[in-house]
Order: structure tokens, then C-alpha cells, then sequence
């Protein structure tokens, strides 16, 4: 599971580094993303614009829109089957914009779990592969003022060497060269060749503190490294 992770580029730097195309006119540095937020995506791959959405994919069928608690994460092994994605799978993917994220190890000393941060060696921004959807209220007709939401959710993959020592998933982590081709692809197997672990050389982690625990907490300290520890360090020395 993938449950918090942070956006911290300014919008003209992002737009230059990934190729995107217009930027949300409201835009903030986020250290602590947490779901039920609203995520910079980018669902078509012509304009490439960036556009918010809120993370916990509320699927176009679905009665109550609190369904969405509990679709923060769709699983690369079965999101072509599973009712509640895979007709976002076939149609509305998108682009999550990030460039790092958090797991948490089960603390084996004492209560409560370890947080980490993961990032790519590079520093670079990236996107997670993500599946969309638009949902009204139901029985209302559609005009201006009706309740409704587009709604995300960020697909995971069996984790690699870096994140496994923490936790066993990971996001699925697409780098600029394969990103675009995740919207693009037309068949199953493509976007099925796409939901692979990232290339662990790529990688990078380093303990962070307990301040991220708590969503209410969104500054760029939260990404430091806890005293003790650098960002050079492997994941199996950390746990040393």
C-alpha cells in the first residue's frame, strides 16, 4: 500500500522537467499528501495538462461516494479484473505527479512503525501510474451545481530490493521515458508490461521522523533525514 507522498517542485520547474502542458493556477509545495486530498494528475496524454483530482477512486457505478476510503490503491496484479477499476483501466488512466514517497515499517523493538522516504537517486519528479473516474450523484440530473467527483486511485506492485526490507508494495513508478506511454497504450498486455517494480538502482531511502505521521503536518521537514542517518545508506543498513 502507497498511503502518503509528496509534490515538493514548483509548478514552472515540474512543467519543464516532465514536458506538461497548462498548470493548475493554485499550486503548493506539498511534503505530507494524504488521501481523500486533491492530487495533481494528468489524464490525456494530447495536452498533457495538469488537473486535481481527489485520491480514492470513486468508480462512475458507485452509490455512495465514501467507497472512495477504501480505493486509495489498486493492485497492478488484478486491476484489469476487478470490478471497481478495470473500466478505468481500459479507458481513464492518468498520471499522479510526485517525486517521492513514503512506506512504514512494523516497528520490532516497540509499538508503532518506522517511517521512510523514497525518492530516485536523480531527485527528479516522476509519476505514479493512476486510473481515474467521474462520479454524479445519483438520480439527479446533470447541470451546473450538481454534486459530482473525479476521483484517483494509485496503482501498486510487489515492491524491489530498496522498499521490500520496509514494507512488501510499493507504487508503480513511471520514470519521463516510459510515463507517457502509460496513457497512450491500447492493449492489455502494453499497460501490463508498464505495472513492473522500478529499477532498484534508480532508488534511494532514508529514515525520516515521526511528524509524518500525522497529515496535519506538511512542511519540508518532514523529508529529512533522522539524525543518525544520510540518504547514501542501503535500506539493509538502515535496519542495522
Amino acid at each position: 500500500m502507497c498511503g502518503r507522498f509528496t509534490m515538493a517542485i514548483d509548478a514552472e520547474q515540474l512543467q519543464m522537467k516532465l514536458n506538461l502542458g497548462a498548470m493548475p493556477e493554485v499550486w503548493e509545495k506539498r511534503y505530507n499528501i494524504a488521501p481523500s486530498q486533491y492530487i495533481a494528475t494528468v489524464p490525456f496524454a494530447d495536452s498533457r495538462n495538469v488537473v486535481y483530482m481527489r485520491w480514492g477512486l470513486v468508480p462512475f457505478w458507485a452509490q455512495d461516494p465514501a467507497i472512495g476510503n477504501r480505493m486509495i490503491n489498486a493492485r497492478a496484479e488484478s486491476v484489469a479484473e476487478k470490478p471497481a477499476f478495470r473500466a478505468s483501466f481500459k479507458n481513464k488512466r492518468c498520471l499522479i505527479l510526485a517525486d517521492g514517497f513514503y512506506e512504514w515499517q512494523k516497528n520490532t523493538k516497540g509499538k508503532g512503525s518506522v517511517p521512510y522516504y523514497f525518492t530516485l537517486k536523480s531527485r527528479e519528479p516522476f509519476a505514479f501510474a493512476g486510473l481515474w473516474d467521474d462520479w454524479e450523484l445519483k438520480g439527479v440530473s446533470s447541470e451546473p451545481g450538481i454534486p459530482g467527483l473525479t476521483t484517483c486511485t494509485l496503482i501498486t506492485t510487489e515492491a524491489n530490493h530498496v522498499v521490500a526490507p520496509i514494507h512488501p508494495r510499493m507504487p508503480v513508478v513511471l520514470p519521463k521515458d516510459s510515463m507517457w506511454h502509460w496513457l497512450e497504450a491500447t492493449t492489455e498486455t502494453e499497460k501490463m508490461a508498464l505495472l513492473k517494480p522500478l529499477d532498484p538502482d534508480l532508488m534511494q531511502v532514508w529514515q525520516v521522523g515521526s511528524e509524518v505521521n500525522s497529515p496535519n503536518n506538511d512542511d519540508e521537514y518532514l523529508i529529512d533525514p533522522v539524525e543518525g542517518t544520510n540518504q547514501n545508506q542501503s535500506t539493509q543498513e538502515l535496519l542495522l
